[in-house]
């Protein structure tokens, strides 16, 4: 399967980051010198990826300050002979950065950026869905996203998953299964003795063009609350529709609180 075009929503506020996020975009928090979502954006270059579709708050601009030219720092390192710096500014080449207004006041929830970006994908057209504030690490440099693309069947969907101790599945969504080992339905932070697994969801996704409808449908929907994108998803599956489960080869690793930010860290440094 070929996918070119990648939807990376980052509108959120952060608020379990607070105070930081006032200040620092929630994927902008930095994991070594590089911001979280940059480990998104680089494996999935690997993967093939050359359209981003960034959902962002309309009042941000640290990420498009990152993936833009900055002349100014460029003439600094080449005027104070650190030309050996550049390589760690300059944007990537070959790919193209989309930025999309989300209004963070109204509706909410990850189902909404995937409607907004509806309008800029072909019919019959495939993406990936990644959220940008965690990652797979794979300490080899391989793709995680480019073999969740090579286990997906032609057209078809697939979410990545990764394993969690039994006794933490408390914090996360986790995956339930059908009788052929594909997604049935997400149970949202079950206790250890309810968890029908332990897979968690990792918001790594690959979306067939019937999918992308229907989750535009769901989000234009109203409703009271989060727009969850498992819902059209559960509501896919429920109609006929498939989704592949792939267990990730890597590391899971989140800036979403300071624990697990600083572990992260720990990870990518090499302690």
């Amino acid at each position: 399967m070929n996918i070119t075009k990648a939807i990376i929503p980052v509108a959120g506020w952060g608020t379990r980051r607070l105070p930081i996020t006032k200040a620092i975009e929630k994927c902008m928090m930095p994991i070594g010198n590089r911001p979280v979502v940059d480990y998104v954006v680089q494996d999935a270059i690997l993967a093939g990826i050359t359209d981003f579709y960034f959902v962002v708050n309309s009042q941000d601009t640290q990420l498009e300050d990152y993936y833009s030219r900055n002349e100014k720092l460029e003439q600094h390192l080449e005027f104070s002979g650190k030309p050996e710096y550049l390589r760690y500014i300059m944007p990537p080449q070959n790919v193209k950065f989309y930025y999309i207004d989300q209004d963070t006041t109204t509706k909410y929830g990850t189902a909404i950026p995937v409607g907004l970006c509806l309008q800029y994908i072909r019919p019959g057209e495939s993406v990936a869905v990644l959220m940008g504030d965690d990652f797979i690490y794979n300490a080899d440099g391989s793709s995680e996203l480019a073999n969740l693309i090579r286990q997906t069947p032609e057209n078809g969907c697939s979410m990545l998953a990764t394993q969690v101790d039994p006794q933490a599945v408390e914090r996360y969504g986790v995956i339930e299964f059908d009788h052929n080992g594909n997604y049935y339905q997400m149970v949202e932070q079950p206790k250890p003795e309810e968890a029908p697994s332990n897979l968690i969801n990792v918001s790594k996704y690959i979306f067939n063009y019937d999918l992308l409808q229907a989750t535009g449908a769901y989000a234009n929907v109203e409703i009271t609350g989060e727009y969850r994108i498992t819902e059209p998803i559960n509501q896919y599956v429920l109609t006929g529709g498939q989704m592949s489960v792939v267990q990730a080869r890597g590391q899971y690793l989140d800036a979403g609180d300071a624990y697990s930010w600083l572990y992260a860290n720990r990870v990518i440094l090499g302690q």
